[in-house]
């Protein structure tokens, strides 16, 4: 269901963030994901989780 592609993993993440999800914690806990693996696959494209905007950027 989460897309293995960084940037389509990008994509999928913040845009459940922005529509669904109060924080990244209660995302990965509804859909049972890695919270770590999320954050380095996306930290590899140089985005890192902003808690105040709860987004990637």
């Amino acid at each position: 269901m989460i897309p293995n592609d960084p940037v389509m993993l990008l994509s999928f993440v913040n845009l459940k963030l922005r529509d669904y999800y109060g924080s990244l914690t209660a995302l990965c806990d509804d859909l049972d994901a890695d919270k770590a693996e999320i954050e380095a696959k996306l930290a590899k494209i140089d985005y890192h989780y902003d808690e105040e905007k709860n987004q990637f950027v």
